[in-house]
């Protein structure tokens, strides 16, 4: 059976549509949780492809999270084998980061919470309808790195997608997020979340969860779409 290595950097990472649409295709879903000492594979011969996916640590956290270090020593070795990797937000930063590009907090110290819309470049259009939202929670971003192509930008972070080579990718959005995770959320009383909540760019949970049922069908019918182009290297990049 055809192995994707899911990379959580918390155990209690819910993949959501991501999973479900690749166990639909009959992928096997092999679950890595590094911050619980999972390790990482040493090749990607058992392995089709790679997604990592978000976390509410920084990738410049590496010195006090050793396991940020290691991923970002790791993910050469995915490039290097050609194999698809996927970075979905601390996963496209971690991307970014490995290839020297800079990761850092807003100037202004903005951040992006809840739908956004995003801004296709002419090489993104292949990729994404004009002005589609994603759901967005980022306080920091990342500089397009030495030879990647951009395909999206956005109003407050203007890196917003990337393409490394045939078919490493970096989104800033979560294309992964469900309803259930929204409003276990929404529930949970946390401090810092409410202190982010009351950032310039941040949504209330009302209306994060009120746009999501207008704009999650759209944002999975993309998924279902991208994830075929890049499993299956369809891209026509001319």
């Amino acid at each position: 059976m055809k192995k994707v290595l899911f990379i959580f950097h918390k155990a209690t990472t819910n993949p959501g549509p991501v999973g479900q649409i690749l166990s639909q295709r009959s992928y096997q879903i092999d679950i890595r949780a590094l911050n619980q000492g999972d390790s990482l594979p040493h090749t990607m011969d058992e392995h089709e492809a790679v997604i990592s996916f978000g976390g509410s640590m920084s990738v410049n956290d590496c010195e006090t999270l050793p396991f940020i270090g290691t991923e970002l020593n790791w993910i050469p070795t995915v490039l290097e084998s050609g194999k698809p990797f996927l970075g979905i937000c601390l996963g496209a930063q971690l991307l970014a980061r490995s290839l020297g590009a800079k990761v850092a907090l807003h100037p202004e110290r903005k951040v992006e919470i809840g739908y956004h819309p995003i801004i296709p470049t002419g090489a993104g259009s292949k990729y994404f309808d004009s002005h589609l939202s994603f759901y967005h929670w980022n306080s920091e971003g990342f500089e397009l790195p030495s030879g990647a192509v951009k395909l999206a930008s956005g109003e407050r972070f203007k890196n917003q997608a990337f393409r490394y080579g045939d078919n490493a990718y970096g989104v800033q959005f979560h294309p992964e997020i469900s309803k259930n995770v929204l409003v276990e959320w929404a529930a949970t009383k946390d401090s810092e979340i409410e202190r982010k909540l009351k950032s310039p760019g941040a949504q209330s949970w009302e209306e994060q969860i009120e746009k999501h049922s207008q704009y999650a069908p759209l944002v999975e019918n993309w998924l279902n779409d991208f994830l075929s182009l890049w499993l299956e290297k369809k891209a026509d990049y001319n």
